[in-house]
């Protein structure tokens, strides 16, 4: 790949009027070219509207409710080799497209993902963050850390399985079966809001608990009666 090599951003939306509007105006500031695809699922706010009239021009495409159906309607509608799903709340990198396209010079690396930092920069986001890091070494992570992978791979690891919770998960562990993954520096940053409200012992503890239960075989969709909080 050369640095000119477009990479098509994955943008899965639900009532997100109060981001939508910032998470374009920062994808349209980043170095490289960027084919950026909104994916909304029925948002009752203005969410379509603000994208549609954004000075960036994005892609605005319709899917079915549900995260995995949305990326999965992005990625077919994609124009470029190289997939990032990224969350309203997440900010890549000004060097994100330079990153990818280097890391992506082997052939043998299929995708990956940043190394994520909360935002706020408290104890709370400093503590999620150094957990987060050690996950990774691992080869766990999610969804919020703009996971990254060549087309043809996701095309051949069939995409997103339309699950109601963990499908991010659910791809990264075939990822990682499949082939050569790398992390890269980055950060992107994302929002902690939404944990602060249950405290950093149950924050960690959910995460562990989820992807546990997960591979113990309990279903996604019970794990998404039990924990709630844990769809972003």
């Amino acid at each position: 790949m050369t640095a000119q090599d477009q990479i098509s951003v994955i943008v899965p939306v639900l009532d997100e009027a109060l981001a939508i509007t910032g998470l374009l105006d920062h994808l349209a500031d980043l170095p490289g070219s960027w084919d950026v695809l909104v994916v909304d699922a029925g948002s009752r706010d203005d969410t379509v509207t603000l994208a549609a009239r954004h000075p960036s021009r994005p892609r605005v495409i319709q899917a079915g409710r549900g995260r995995a159906l949305q990326m999965n309607a992005g990625a077919e509608a994609a124009r470029s080799g190289v997939l990032l799903f990224l969350h309203a709340d997440t900010r890549l990198p000004q060097g994100a497209h330079d990153s990818i396209t280097s890391a992506l010079a082997d052939p043998e690396v299929l995708g990956g993902n940043f190394a994520l930092h909360f935002d706020g920069g408290d104890r709370f986001s400093r503590i999620l963050g150094t957990w987060y890091s050690l996950q990774r070494r691992a080869g766990v992570y999610y969804g919020d850390s703009a996971i990254w992978i060549r087309e043809p791979a996701f095309r051949e690891l069939g995409g997103f399985l339309p699950l109601p919770i963990m499908e991010d998960y659910d791809l990264v562990r075939r990822l990682e079966r499949a082939g050569r993954t790398r992390c890269l520096a980055g950060p992107a940053i994302t929002s902690a809001r939404r944990w602060k409200q249950f405290g950093l012992i149950r924050t960690v503890a959910s995460w562990v608990a989820i992807r546990w239960l997960y591979l113990a075989g309990v279903s996604p969709a019970r794990l998404a009666r039990l924990y709630p909080h844990a769809r972003g």
